[in-house]
C-alpha cells in the first residue's frame, strides 16, 4: 500500500515537470528526458484534455495538469488518509 502512495508522489513529481518545461521555451524536444516524461504523463493528460477541449472553452491554456494533480490527491486521500 505504501508502494502505491510513492508511486503516486513520484508521478505527481513528474507532472511538474512537464509543466515546468512548457514554460521553458527552446527545450529539446528530442532530448531523451524530455521525451520519457513526455510519454509517460501524455496517456494520462490526453484524454482530460479531450474532455476539457469537448465541453469548455479553455482558450490555449491547458488546464488537464492541474485536473490530473487535484485527482489525484482526491485519490490520495482517500486510499491513505
Amino acid at each position: 500500500m505504501i508502494l502505491i502512495y510513492y508511486i503516486f508522489q513520484v508521478y505527481s513529481l513528474i507532472l511538474l515537470a512537464r509543466v515546468l518545461m512548457s514554460w521553458i521555451p527552446n527545450i529539446d524536444p528530442y532530448n531523451p528526458i524530455v521525451q520519457f516524461i513526455y510519454n509517460l504523463t501524455e496517456p494520462v493528460l490526453k484524454p482530460v484534455r479531450d474532455i476539457l477541449r469537448q465541453n469548455f472553452n479553455t482558450g490555449s491554456i491547458d488546464f488537464s495538469p492541474l485536473i490530473v494533480l487535484i485527482i489525484m490527491q482526491m485519490l490520495m486521500r482517500v486510499l491513505f488518509f
